[in-house]
């Protein structure tokens, strides 16, 4: 029977109550007293150095408070990267400035030149109008091959050349490997692009600066997902403000998908102008120039060998990839196309030999950085595809093939550094096998061609190394930052528990699962747990919500201050009920003595804890109130097994999805109901990958994909009615809640099954095709069928 509160329950959001209702607060509902507008002027050229900015008759229009130019910010830091690569000679990675307005040069299309602060947005757009820009244009660099050939125009002229860094990984595999696929029975090499996506979050950024001229403090308003990251990076490394100076709020974020995790210059000069004018700056972003200043994702373009012995057993896997960091490196942009790309070429299988370089290159567009997945739906879209091409060209089941090679036994130690705990993959494509009844799919393609249409299945597996960790280990990597998370939990006098925690929710759904497993811990109403986040003046300091690490790390920090609550607890109850600690157990909110009828419930003592009447106050200070910081032993890996079936329109090359299955396992569940909640948008947003989204640039650096005219997101009728199965759990074995992490597995394992299914429909209709670069449109793949 299914649970009807706590740990495994399907509990109805709670937060989804104001958010219906039009009751929620986001940045852009926040309007403070005296509130000043900010408009951006932005570079309309890819490339170009500023010879003059004349700022004079803007200046004097109606409503002007100031303008700012990059000549305001000499002497303040530039936005810090927070992760160092090294290259394959052990040399860091080239690290240019990033200026808040740009200084001597531009060097994309929205890169913010000046901006001005006016008493309504209007005026404030008036005005940037009005500032006359002198640019000299130059060549701009967008194709990553050209950029790094001998005389590609520079795109930061303190550079030797465009490449940030050129990183092997394992380096003492490389001559290996090189041997293993020279030597191979069979060697098959798939050339391929993963496009570069914007996030397209529901709600745009915002930030709003506000400065106390009596205290000397400032306060961020902003759209993130890790304010505590903000406050740090911006404080420290850009304003020179002190920490406790410094206050970072994130209210209600309508979605992230990693856009959202990383610090951007709109926020430090929101809070910057704010001190400067004495009065609150506010800036909301247009979803046009969000096309132009949010980070994209993905954009790699790749080379991958799978080589395999007479047997058909994996024996060795090369890459080679050029991963586009952009014009500036964003956040954490070092690290998604190699510690967590490069570490996950394993996949699901036990492939001795792999050898993994990565070329990082700058060019003249917007930066890159993570975006749901970050990496690891790059590796499996390689592997994925390279795997389903070898079925082919061998003329065997592709299924089959994936099971031979299948990792079976765990703990297993990959070739990429990472071990994989525990895992059953097996189960997982059984699963998929009951779901999508693969037997009849031949008399499903037979009916399909008489309505004139080729139909085509497509099945791959996945897995992922998610609630990034441990600090000391990331730390080596070249992380700038710990990756633990952390919780205090206070218990109020009449039982009710404030839980306040680094993790931030931007639609995850915390405020209820967090709340579960605190309330399933002490066996209480989950309506008597509140969960707090968001703001750095009170919670503890947190790394936020990326990667699928909310309940891996941020629940386990939970867990261990919940325990640390129920320890002290059953001291007062021992006292209350003179019994000896040892004996006190705590069940359905009641604490008992082992073996006899005493009790007293739970509200009772926490009564006692702030009414100190009856317990020794030597022995046990008053008050209920814990605080944990948890860093994780390890990553947690999520897996799975995902099939799509497809329809092609032979006449058109339109391509509709029939059916979409998922098999995961995502280890222990707090929630089912959430967990559906986050495979289906992340299936949604891999559908919309492989068939319709693509950032496009031309040769000049101009984005030709700045509004949903051009950029084409999936609509309702483009997605099917998904199966969807988690009952394949192994529980992660290094986590107090034995979970795994679900919130970006939709979004990894979608595309390739999609893709493989366009190609099986292709194959199957006649036409020898080896593989179409998403998206797949209509155009694209009827130019496939046409040789």
């Amino acid at each position: 029977m299914p649970k009807d509160s706590g740990i495994g329950a399907a509990s109805k959001r709670r937060e989804d109550l104001r958010f219906l209702t039009g009751g929620g607060r986001y940045t852009d509902d926040i309007n403070l007293n005296g509130q000043a507008y900010v408009y951006f002027l932005r570079s309309d050229v890819a490339h170009g150095r500023i010879k003059s900015i004349d700022t004079k008759a803007a200046s004097a229009m109606p409503g002007v408070v100031r303008i700012f130019t990059g000549a305001d910010f000499e002497g303040v830091g530039t936005i810090p990267c927070g992760w160092q690569v090294t290259d394959r000679e052990g040399n860091p990675m080239k690290e240019p400035a990033h200026p808040i307005l740009a200084q001597g040069k531009v060097r994309h299309v929205g890169d913010p030149i000046a901006a001005v602060v006016a008493e309504s947005q209007a005026a404030a757009r008036d005005a940037a109008e009005a500032i006359e820009v002198d640019i000299e244009e130059l060549p701009a660099v967008i194709d990553m091959k050209k950029a790094v050939a001998a005389g590609a125009p520079k795109v930061h002229d303190d550079l030797a050349d465009n490449l940030c860094y050129d990183w092997g990984f394992v380096e003492d595999n490389r001559a290996a490997v090189d041997e293993a696929i020279k030597n191979a029975a069979h060697v098959t090499t798939l050339e391929l692009v993963n496009q570069r996506l914007a996030p397209n979050a529901m709600e745009p950024r915002v930030a709003v600066g506000d400065y106390n001229k009596g205290t000397d403090e400032s306060t961020l308003y902003t759209t993130s997902q890790n304010p505590h990251v903000i406050r740090l990076l911006m404080g420290a490394f850009v304003l020179g403000i002190p920490e406790h100076k410094l206050r970072v709020i994130a209210p209600d974020v309508g979605g992230g998908f990693g856009s959202k995790i990383f610090h951007y210059a709109e926020e430090a000069f929101c809070t910057f102008a704010a001190k400067a004018i004495k009065r609150p700056v506010k800036w909301t972003s247009s979803r046009s120039e969000a096309f132009m200043s949010d980070a994209h994702g993905r954009d790699h373009v790749t080379k991958i060998e799978l080589a395999l012995d007479k047997d058909n057993n994996f024996t060795a896997i090369r890459t080679e990839t050029y991963a586009n960091m952009g014009a500036y490196l964003s956040t954490f942009a070092p690290s998604v196309p190699t510690w967590l790309h490069g570490t996950l070429m394993a996949g699901n299988y036990k492939t001795p030999l792999i050898y993994v370089n990565v070329k990082a290159v700058f060019t003249n567009t917007v930066p890159v950085d993570a975006y749901r997945g970050a990496g690891r739906p790059e590796a499996t879209f390689q592997l994925e595809r390279v795997i389903d091409k070898a079925a082919r060209e061998l003329g065997v089941d592709p299924v089959e093939l994936r099971r031979q090679n299948f990792v079976t036994e765990f703990p297993y130690q990959t070739p990429v550094a990472v071990q994989y705990d525990t895992g059953d993959y097996n189960a997982t494509m059984d699963k998929l096998m009951e779901m999508i009844d693969r037997k009849g799919f031949d008399a499903r393609a037979a009916e399909a061609k008489k309505r004139g249409k080729l139909r085509g299945l497509g099945i791959n597996s996945y897995i992922e190394a998610c609630g990034i960790a441990p600090s000391q280990l990331v730390g080596q990597l070249g992380a700038r930052a710990g990756l633990y998370e952390s919780a205090t939990v206070r218990v109020n006098a009449t039982g009710g528990l404030v839980v306040m925690t680094g993790s931030h929710s931007h639609g995850q759904g915390h405020e209820t699962s967090f709340a579960q497993v605190v309330a399933d811990m002490i066996g209480i109403d989950e309506n008597m747990v509140e969960i707090v986040h968001g703001d750095t003046a009170n919670t503890p300091m947190g790394m936020g919500t990326y990667g699928s690490r909310s309940l891996a790390v941020g629940g386990s920090a939970m867990v261990r201050a919940t325990e640390k609550i129920i320890a002290k607890a059953k001291k007062i109850a021992a006292h209350l009920m003179e019994a000896s600690e040892a004996d006190i157990e705590l069940k359905d909110g009641q604490f008992s003595v082992a073996g006899t009828d005493k009790s007293v419930a739970w509200g009772d003592v926490t009564l006692a804890a702030y009414v100190p009447h009856n317990y020794p106050l030597d022995e046990i200070e008053p008050g209920l109130e814990e605080t944990a910081f948890y860093d994780p032993s390890n990553f947690t890996y999520p897996a799975g097994a995902y099939a799509c079936e497809v329809e092609v329109d032979p006449e058109t090359g339109k391509v509709e999805i029939m059916a979409f299955a998922a098999a995961d396992d995502f280890g222990n569940i707090v929630n089912p109901m959430i967990v559906d909640g986050q495979v289906h948008g992340g299936i949604g947003q891999g559908i919309g990958q492989a068939l319709l989204e693509g950032v496009s640039y031309d040769e000049n650096g101009q984005i030709l994909s700045a509004s949903y005219m051009d950029y084409a997101m999936p609509r309702a009728d483009d997605l099917p009615f998904y199966k969807v199965d988690h009952s394949c759990q192994t529980p992660c074995t290094h986590n107090p809640l034995g979970v795994k992490g679900c919130g970006e597995a939709g979004a990894i394992g979608s595309p390739p099954a999609v893709v493989n299914a366009v190609v099986d429909a292709l194959n199957r209709g006649g036409h020898a095709v080896t593989h179409i670069d998403m998206p797949l449109s209509p155009h694209r793949v009827w130019q496939a069928m046409q040789g």
